[in-house]
């Protein structure tokens, strides 16, 4: 088994255990990413924050482990936290056409169904913005949440592209 390197779709190079098998952070960040496609179902908006609060908090947990960085749960909510907000800032400047669109009866019904890609993309994203970061030398305390807002953007829309591509393999 020899240590390989390709591109992904940004053009960022990663390395891989054989021919197309991503190495074990990437598939850390895949694992917890299908378990918060599954937590995006959970019909309750606070459970399904639970869900995906607690998804989020394992994920990091075990990339933290694997790069040898010490784990603090508290650091790790705050910092979710903090990105999930940046977003969602960013998303209330489009709020206004969002609530039109809802007040349609059909569009309404199937909001809940973009859930589950919404939750898989923002997991994803953390994940992959944890990869950087630690593999940069990082720890959750000099984890600084302004200056990874852009990246993290960048890896949301990735990560949707990614939900999307899951979703419609295999529904």
């Amino acid at each position: 088994m020899v240590d390989q390197k390709k591109n992904n779709k940004t053009g960022n190079e990663i390395e891989t255990a054989e021919e197309g098998t991503p190495k074990q952070p990437d598939q850390i960040v895949y694992r917890y990413t299908c378990w918060a496609l599954g937590a995006g179902f959970i019909p309750v908006s606070i459970a399904r924050i639970g869900a995906l609060m607690a998804v989020q908090l394992k994920m990091l947990n075990r990339l933290s482990l694997h790069y040898g960085v010490e784990f603090s749960e508290n650091r790790g909510k705050s910092i979710v936290t903090a990105l999930l907000g940046s977003i969602t800032a960013d998303s209330l400047k489009q709020g206004m056409l969002t609530k039109f669109i809802k007040t349609i009866p059909v569009i309404r019904l199937l909001a809940p169904l973009t859930m589950p890609v919404y939750s898989a993309a923002v997991t994803y994203a953390v994940g992959k913005l944890f990869i950087h970061h630690f593999e940069s030398g990082g720890t959750f305390l000099d984890f600084d949440t302004r200056s990874a807002k852009n990246l993290f953007a960048e890896l949301l829309k990735e990560g949707r592209t990614m939900a999307n591509d899951f979703k419609n393999r295999y529904a």
